[in-house]
């Protein structure tokens, strides 16, 4: 644990458990970034030279040729991040055990929606740098996804309460907030829940679905359902009967937005 004051390059870690300890098995390979989304999120992060990473999970995003500290609680997470990644304090977003104004920039991706308390980790973000970036999504665009639409409605209805709206986030980072949509393309390298939207097959690997921690968490007897209904769809053309207007499309609105927030 790093205590206000310490020296940044003496980490000790802590350990503290969280739900990626149960469902985190494979994200270094599921989750891999997609280079169009790194450009974007590149692009925010600017010429920050210190970067603290809240909710890091296994490193995907964090930016090179700058000082990073990573934050995250599984240790599961933790042993899946490259030997050359950013050192890693081993915490919750709500106390965060560094010091005050030490980044440049804060950040977090796709890791709101899993805190204790948002509000208490957004609270952190804003005393740890006067800069603040948030990739989060739209709950109801999110939870309009076809998969969730028309075969996990029980999932589509947890979905809409999971995460705050990208509103009331902006809210809470205050300052100067711009609010960016990241488009999900085709061919996404990162395994994120709708990035096989126009590869619909991609949903009937477990291994698939393991690296979706909405469709992890959800009652996996509802999921197999699911996956039986799309199985049979896709081999009656049923699919692409209903969902035509995919085929022609590069990229498409998930409901993902990078939240930026600055101090005026």
């Amino acid at each position: 644990m790093v205590h206000h004051g310490a020296r940044l390059d003496t980490l000790i870690i802590v350990s503290d458990s969280q739900v990626y300890e149960a469902i985190g098995v494979g994200y270094a390979v599921g989750r891999r970034p997609d280079h169009r989304w790194q450009e974007a999120i590149d692009s925010v992060i600017g010429d920050a030279s210190r970067v603290i990473n809240i909710g890091a999970g296994t490193g995907s995003y964090e930016p090179s040729g700058r000082e990073v500290i990573a934050v995250e609680p599984s240790e599961l997470m933790v042993s899946q991040r490259r030997k050359t990644a950013a050192p890693v304090v081993m915490a919750a977003a709500e106390t965060v055990p560094i010091v005050s104004g030490w980044a440049d920039l804060t950040m977090t991706l796709l890791s709101l929606h899993h805190w204790t308390d948002w509000r208490a980790g957004i609270s952190e973000m804003r005393r740890l740098g006067s800069r603040r970036l948030v990739l989060t999504y739209d709950p109801e665009l999110h939870a309009s996804f076809w998969l969730l639409r028309d075969y996990l409605p029980e999932v589509a209805a947890s979905e809409r309460t999971r995460a705050p709206k990208v509103e009331d986030i902006a809210y809470a980072l205050g300052g100067d907030t711009e609010v960016i949509v990241l488009e999900v393309p085709w061919d996404c390298a990162d395994g994120v829940f709708p990035a096989h939207w126009r590869r619909p097959a991609a949903y009937l690997d477990p291994q698939v679905r393991a690296c979706c921690s909405g469709l992890a968490q959800a009652d996996q007897r509802v999921v197999e359902r699911a996956v039986r209904e799309l199985a049979n769809d896709l081999d009656t053309g049923a699919w692409e009967q209903r969902n035509k207007e995919f085929v022609e499309m590069d990229s498409f609105d998930a409901g993902f937005r990078l939240v930026v927030s600055s101090e005026v």
